[in-house]
C-alpha cells in the first residue's frame, strides 16, 4: 500500500467503519424504543416507560458519536475524492443533502423532545416523538442507501458535457431497483444489532441479579425481535440482495463465492481458501447445485466463474472479500441458532433461569457488529476496481494533489482523535449501565410521575 489512492481508501474505510458503530444500534433502538413505548402506552406500566427512557439514554449517547464522526466523512469527498465529487457531485448531492435537511433535523429535534420533554408533552405526544424519532432515522438510513445504490447501479444520469455526470431524473434516483432489497437488508441489520445489545445487556443484569425486572423485560424484547430480525436477514433481504448482485454484478457474485470456473449446477462453498495463483479454492466443502438454485432458481443453471471475466473488471481483493461475504453468512447463521434456542428457552419460561445461555446472549453484543461490518466490506469490495460501477475506477475518483503523505497524516491523525473518542464512549456508556434503568435523570426529577400522568389523561386522579 504505497500509493495516494491505496491511503485515501484505507481512511475512507476506517472513518467509514467506525462512524457506522454507531447509526446501526440508534437505527434498531430507535424501533425497539418504539416498542418499549407502545407497550408503556398500552399496558399502563411504567416499567416499560423507564425502560424506553434508559435506552432513550444510550441512544443519544449514540446519536452524538455518530453526528462527530459522521460530519468528517462529508468533507472527505472533498479532501480525498475531489474528482469523483467533481463528476457526480451533481447526483450523490441530492440525497446527501435530503438526509441533512430532512431526516436529520427530524431525528435531532424529536429526540430533544423525546429526552426532555416528557413532562410537557404527556404519554401520548412523548410516544409520538419516540415514533417521529424512528421515522428521522430510518428516512436518514434510506437516503444513505440511496447513495451508495447508485453507485452500485448508476441510474438517472446524463453525461454533461464537460463529462460530469448530471441528473435527470429525481425519482429514477429515489426509487433505483438496487435499494429495494438493500436498504431492507441493511434496516434489518441494525434491528439485530440493537436487539443483540438490549438482550445482552438485559442477560448481564440477570447475571448480576441487578435490575432484574428490567433485566427480564431486555431479554424478552431482545430475543423476539432478535429472532425475527434474524430470520429476515435471510429471507427475503438477503435472499433478494444476493439475485441482487447476481443480476447486475456478476464477477462480485463470483468473487463471493469463490468461483472460478463456470458451471451449471454451481455448489455453494460453504468453507475453502481462494488461491490467486492458481486460480482455485483450496481445501473447499461444497453443497452440490445450491448456487445455481439460491442465484437462479434453478438447479442446473449457468453461474459463470471469474474466468469467464476480463482481468481488469475482477474485485481487486478477491480473498479479502469471500472472507468478508463468509464471515457475514456465517454470524449469521450463529445468530439465528442463539436468538432460536433463547426463545424456545424463552417460550418454555426457562430462559431468565438459564445461565450459560445468558452467557451466550451477553457475549454475543459484539459480534453483530462484526458482522455488519463485514456486510459492508463485501460491498464496498464487491464493487471495486468501480467508484462508480461501470463508470468511474476507483483510482480516477482520487484527489490528484493530495500526497501519500499528506493523506497518511491525516489518517494517522484520525485514528488517534477516534481513539480518544471511543474510549470517552464507552466510559459513557458504562456509567449508564452501571446507574441502571431506575435512575432518575433531572428532567425526571422535575417531571410529573408517569403513573400519576396516565391517570390524569384517563380521568382517574
Amino acid at each position: 500500500m504505497d500509493s495516494a489512492v491505496d491511503i485515501h481508501r484505507l481512511h475512507f474505510a476506517f472513518t467509514i467503519t467506525f462512524h457506522y458503530l454507531f447509526p446501526q444500534l440508534t437505527i434498531g433502538l430507535a424501533l425497539l424504543i418504539v416498542v418499549l413505548k407502545s407497550l408503556a402506552l398500552w399496558k399502563r406500566a411504567d416499567l416499560y416507560n423507564k425502560a424506553a427512557r434508559f435506552w432513550g439514554r444510550i441512544f443519544a449517547l449514540n446519536f452524538a458519536m455518530g453526528v462527530v464522526t459522521g460530519i468528517p466523512m462529508e468533507f472527505q469527498f472533498g479532501t480525498n475524492w475531489a474528482a469523483f465529487s467533481k463528476s457526480a457531485g451533481g447526483v450523490i448531492g441530492q440525497t446527501l443533502a435530503m438526509e441533512g435537511v430532512f431526516s436529520f433535523f427530524l431525528e435531532s429535534s424529536f429526540l430533544g423532545l423525546f429526552l426532555f420533554g416528557e413532562k410537557r408533552l404527556g404519554p401520548t405526544l412523548h410516544w409520538l416523538s419516540a415514533v417521529l424519532v424512528f421515522l428521522g432515522s430510518w428516512l436518514s438510513g434510506y437516503f444513505i442507501i440511496v447513495t451508495n445504490a447508485w453507485m452500485q447501479h448508476p441510474v438517472g444520469y446524463e453525461i454533461g458535457t464537460t463529462g460530469e455526470l448530471v441528473l435527470t431524473s429525481i425519482l429514477e434516483l429515489l426509487l433505483n431497483p438496487w435499494i429495494l432489497w438493500q436498504y431492507l437488508h441493511n434496516m434489518t441489520a441494525a434491528v439485530v444489532t440493537g436487539s443483540f445489545v438490549m438482550a445482552g445487556l438485559g442477560a448481564f443484569y440477570l447475571l448480576m441479579k441487578q435490575h432484574e425486572e428490567y433485566g427480564r423485560l431486555f431479554v424478552r424484547v431482545g430475543v423476539v425481535a432478535g429472532l425475527v430480525a434474524t430470520l429476515l436477514m435471510v429471507f427475503p433481504t438477503g435472499d433478494g440482495q444476493g439475485r441482487m448482485v447476481a443480476l447486475h454484478q456478476p464477477v462480485t457474485l463470483a468473487a463471493m463465492e469463490g468461483l472460478f470456473e463456470t458451471a451449471e449446477g454451481a455448489p455453494l462453498a460453504l468453507v475453502g481458501q481462494p488461491d490467486m495463483e492458481r486460480l482455485r479454492l483450496d481445501n473447499p466443502i461444497l453443497i452440490p447445485d445450491i448456487l445455481s438454485f439460491l442465484t437462479y432458481r434453478r438447479w442446473k443453471a449457468e453461474v459463470q466463474g471469474l474466468k469467464d471475466f476480463p482481468r481488469d473488471v475482477w474485485p481487486d481483493n478477491i480473498p479479502l472479500l469471500y472472507y468478508s461475504y463468509h464471515i457475514m453468512v456465517g454470524l449469521g447463521t450463529i445468530f439465528i441458532a442463539v436468538m432460536g434456542l433463547s426463545a424456545l428457552f424463552l417460550w418454555r419460561r426457562r430462559l431468565y433461569e438459564t445461565r450459560p445461555l445468558l452467557w451466550a446472549l451477553m457475549l454475543a453484543v459484539p459480534f453483530p457488529y462484526i458482522a455488519t461490518t463485514a456486510g459492508w466490506m463485501t460491498a464496498e469490495l464487491g464493487r471495486q476496481p468501480w467508484v462508480i460501477h461501470g463508470l468511474m475506477r476507483t483510482a480516477q475518483g482520487a484527489s490528484p494533489q493530495v500526497s501519500t503523505g499528506n493523506a497518511l497524516f491525516t489518517l494517522l491523525g484520525f485514528m488517534g482523535l477516534y481513539a480518544l473518542l471511543g474510549m470517552l464512549f464507552v466510559l459513557l456508556v458504562m456509567r449508564e449501565i452501571a446507574r441502571g434503568p431506575e435512575a432518575v435523570t433531572v428532567e425526571e426529577q422535575s417531571s410529573e410521575p408517569y403513573g400519576e400522568a396516565m391517570r390524569v389523561q384517563r380521568g382517574i386522579r
